[in-house]
């Protein structure tokens, strides 16, 4: 008997689960024809009937539930396998995929990853840029291996740890109507033009997550996701924006720029580090959370 491929066992799998092969075929980006030859070539080189066919679609005979049960065991073993191969890099060195969202990126990984990598010299660490809110679902999806997202809530779906938290702030040029206030609420700098992005990064999320906190929504007059560019534009007096504490320091000076402390709850944002599997990680992906999670302070 010639060997089975996983492409078969993923068709056929598909075909018991979706009862169907129209749907399988769409599952696998497949045309129907297709799907149906792989099923017979799978039952010829069986000798079985595999599927019964009928006017409502196909089901499992008793043979084709064992094939069932036994293929998904067979590709998830597969999609293990892959997986761990993943986290070596083309030479055969440890890879380690974190994911991470922009601002802990400029504000907190830099000094440690270095700390990290001077310790582990074999080991290549991938960064990957995203959202907060995509952030967990990749580590479910196992596209990364450690991620950092910031929250009003853990994410479902994956272990987290609190890591860090910081402050965002609203930073105005100097000589501008609110540069003389140490702090304020959002809502006393509504009457002023804003540059996005916000956190969580949508407008209506935003909104969101502030809540009654503000009686209208801000006027954005500009989309601007950089943060450096963001405050080089509020120079140029485009607009006034929020930015996390710890980046906003970095061009007050050279820029001519002015922090201002908003009094609002929502300012402050709690970050978590986050996996998929705390009792099955490879060494180099575990010792790099726990050195995260000691130099975060998190627990």
């Amino acid at each position: 008997m010639k060997r089975i491929n996983t492409v078969d066992l993923e068709i056929f799998v598909s075909a018991v689960e979706e009862t169907s092969f129209s749907k399988a075929a769409e599952r696998n980006d497949l045309v129907t024809s297709a799907v149906s030859k792989r099923i017979a070539e799978l039952e010829r080189r069986f000798g079985k009937t595999l599927l019964y066919r009928h006017g409502r679609g196909v089901e499992p005979t008793p043979a084709g539930s064992l094939l069932y049960r036994q293929a998904k065991a067979l590709l998830r073993t597969a999609q293990m396998v892959e997986e761990s191969i993943a986290g070596f890099d083309a030479g055969g060195l440890p890879k380690i995929r974190l994911a991470s969202n922009p601002s802990t990126i400029l504000q907190f990984l830099p000094v440690p990853l270095a700390r990290y990598l001077a310790t582990r010299p074999d080991v290549r660490v991938d960064l990957l840029e995203s959202h907060s809110y995509d952030v967990p679902r990749m580590i479910v999806d196992g596209d990364a291996d450690i991620g950092i997202y910031h929250a009003a809530y853990l994410a479902p779906g994956v272990v987290s740890y609190r890591y860090r938290t910081d402050r965002v702030g609203l930073v105005v040029p100097r000589g501008h109507a609110l540069a003389d206030r140490k702090e304020l609420f959002l809502e006393e700098a509504l009457d002023y033009d804003f540059l996005g992005y916000f956190p969580r990064h949508s407008l209506d999320s935003f909104l969101d997550l502030v809540d009654r906190t503000i009686t209208r929504p801000p006027n954005v007059k500009m989309q601007v996701s950089n943060f450096e560019t963001r405050c080089v534009m509020i120079r140029e007096g485009l607009g006034i924006a929020i930015v996390p504490g710890l980046i906003a320091g970095r061009y007050l000076t050279d820029m001519g720029l002015v922090l201002l402390r908003l009094k609002d709850d929502w300012a402050e944002r709690q970050f978590y580090v986050c996996v998929r599997d705390a009792l099955n990680m490879s060494q180099p992906v575990s010792e790099l959370l726990e050195y995260l999670r000691s130099e975060g302070g998190g627990t």
